[in-house]
């Protein structure tokens, strides 16, 4: 009796174990792994992922930028692939049995137990036919993914491009897996998050005959997609067209800004290239093409944003703000020209001006008009010499400077960029041992010297003298899925350090260069345009001597004089004298953008603009073992 209560005892204590072991471990599964626990490393689960809609671009009157489109890859999960006859595989996928290792021996590289892809992009006609057959060979499939399209051949890097996240990323990311795609450059790289939308997955059950039993944990772990978000640019695709035109055989950049908000409303460079060269099959060859250092075009760089010149005559206006604010100077104050400014003790230290004001007294009005270095040139060492030591009086001149947004990121929603160049005294300290006064860098009255700037710092600037005193950080998106953004820092003011008086007389005088100075074969009836022309030295090393190459044009201007709607920067490399191209450049955009129509007076003028090239001067400067110095020494 005894014993079959101890036997039945024994029994109750199996079982109750037996069950404790497996409630322990329904708990390890379901609660503590739970629906965190991801089963893309269990070779009996399989996955379908569903690409949502890449968000659509539009600019900011609602044309169509950027949409999408439907691409097939054939995908490949190394572990499961079993294939008796290799060469009728090739044929069905039209690759050669080379090409078919090369590719397989990739993907087990990356992992044996994870898909990649094989066969990117399938041409649409394949694709019907292969769906059909490749039920046949284990470890491959279709996987259905959405690409850009481009339906206006302009902006290329302002939009930038989507391609492959890169093996490290996809093994990292819980986002991305290998072969799928995120934005590269411009707005796709900026708002990558908001753009690619939220992947679907669905998990099935497998056996090992590698055949689906059903769904995973009864659809537990299954998500949906999520579409992305569209974005409205500030662009204004038009006008951007219309700059690019312009620009045709011509190297630089323009960017045009609304200064009431900071908007950007163009961003050219030139050359560039049709974003719908980096979409398809055929983009893997265009992308060694556009993106060869060897290119001397260099299609894929963007000069509005990363080529940081010297900003010639327009930085006079910097320097005469700064003079004003100083008190070293006023609306009165006059000097005179003698055909140039001599600094120094060496008789050839001499800065020529071209002016044409010879022996008479100049003020501020006329030497911004007129353009003169000597006016220019005795300002800014009036502004180095007020403090005791110069390096004090240069990190004042520094001090303003950068109040504009010169030599920094500027803040903009883009990737790119340069900080360009303003110098302080430390600058200056280090190089000459603290041996130096206005005389050593009397270059930087005229915007030559050391100083750089990038065709959007120097609109930035133009954009806060059209305010008097103050701008909005530049900004390339306008709404988010019709949301007006609320990002405060591009709809917040910056105040410059110069007093609001003192822009109203360089504003005269910027109207004064296209009524009677340098810009005034370039007027538009009907528009009050204020600029500033400009010319910057450019140079070439050979064999350590310095020779001069044809100076680069510059145009800054805004427009109306009141209540201005635009201001903008015009770049155009070797193009010689601001007057003879990028001031009609400039007038036509200004005349486009705010009439909506090219005047008949004007015509010719567009004519000449858009038929002109500089490609043989390009040729015959192109770098051979030069080394490019593009800036006054």
């Amino acid at each position: 009796m005894k014993t079959n209560n101890a036997k039945k005892k024994l029994l109750y204590l199996l079982i109750s174990l037996t069950g404790v072991i497996f409630i322990g471990k329904l708990f390890q599964l379901q609660i503590l792994r739970g629906v965190d626990f991801d089963p893309v490393h269990n070779a009996s689960i399989k996955i379908e992922y569903d690409y949502p809609e890449r968000g659509y671009i539009y600019d900011r009157n609602g044309r169509l930028l950027v949409a999408n489109q439907v691409s097939y890859d054939v995908m490949v999960q190394p572990n499961q692939v079993k294939l008796s006859d290799t060469v009728e595989f090739c044929k069905l996928l039209k690759i050669e049995k080379e090409d078919f290792i090369t590719r397989f021996k990739k993907a087990e590289n990356y992992a044996s137990y994870l898909t990649s892809v094989f066969l990117k992009q399938l041409a649409k006609e394949d694709f019907a036919y292969l769906q059909e057959k490749l039920h046949k060979y284990n470890g491959f499939y279709i996987q259905k993914r959405i690409i850009r399209d481009y339906p206006v051949n302009a902006a290329a890097n302002v939009l930038g491009y989507i391609g492959e996240v890169n093996e490290e990323k996809a093994r990292n990311s819980n986002d991305y897996e290998q072969g799928e795609l995120e934005g590269k450059e411009g707005v796709e790289r900026e708002y990558e998050a908001l753009l690619k939308g939220k992947k679907g997955k669905k998990y099935f059950n497998r056996n090992r005959f590698n055949k689906v039993t059903g769904s995973f944990k009864n659809g537990l772990m299954d998500s949906l997609s999520e579409g992305g978000k569209d974005l409205t640019l500030t662009i204004d695709i038009e006008l951007q067209l219309y700059a690019q035109q312009l620009m045709n055989g011509k190297r630089g950049g323009i960017v045009a800004i609304e200064p009431s908000t900071g908007e950007i409303l163009a961003l050219v460079t030139s050359p560039s290239y049709d974003p719908n060269m980096l979409v398809g099959r055929d983009r893997s060859k265009n992308s060694i093409f556009l993106m060869d250092p060897n290119n001397p075009e260099k299609p894929t760089y963007d000069r509005a944003l990363l080529a940081a010149y010297p900003p010639g005559s327009p930085f006079k206006m910097m320097n005469a703000l700064i003079a004003l604010q100083e008190n070293v100077i006023n609306t009165e104050t006059t000097f005179r020209c003698y055909g140039g400014y001599r600094y120094g003790s060496k008789s050839h230290n001499f800065m020529r001006c071209h002016c044409g004001i010879y022996d008479s007294p100049i003020a501020l009005k006329t030497g911004i008009a007129k353009s003169c270095n000597s006016y220019f040139s005795n300002t800014y060492k009036r502004i180095i010499e007020k403090k005791r030591k110069p390096s004090q009086g240069l990190d004042t001149w520094n001090k303003h400077a950068t109040s504009f947004g010169l030599g920094s990121y500027l803040g903009y929603d883009l990737p790119s960029g340069a900080p360009g160049l303003i110098p302080d005294g430390k600058y200056y300290d280090d190089i000459y041992k603290y041996r130096w006064t206005a005389s050593t860098n009397i270059s930087n009255a005229i915007g030559q010297g050391e100083v750089l700037t990038t065709p959007i710092q120097l609109a930035n600037f133009t954009a806060a003298i059209a305010n008097r005193g103050y701008f909005y950080t530049p900004h390339i998106v306008k709404k988010i899925d019709l949301k007006p953004i609320k990002n405060p820092e591009f709809i917040n003011k910056k105040q410059t350090t110069i007093n609001t008086e003192y822009f109203e007389p360089v504003v005269e005088a910027m109207h004064e260069v296209f009524k009677t100075g340098t810009g005034r074969w370039s007027q538009v009836n009907g528009i009050e345009i204020c600029g500033k022309t400009g010319t910057s030295e450019n140079f070439v090393r050979v064999n350590g001597y310095k020779q001069q190459l044809a100076d680069h044009s510059i145009l800054v201007a805004f427009a109306p004089k009141n209540n201005p709607k635009i201001a903008l920067a015009v770049f155009v490399e070797n193009g010689g004298f601001g007057s003879t191209i990028a001031a009609p450049i400039t007038s036509l955009m200004i005349e486009k953008y705010l009439n909506g129509y090219i005047s008949e007076e004007n015509k010719l003028r567009e004519t000449n603009m858009l038929n002109l090239s500089l490609q043989d001067i390009y040729n015959y400067y192109r770098p051979k073992n030069k080394e490019i110095a593009s800036r006054k020494e």
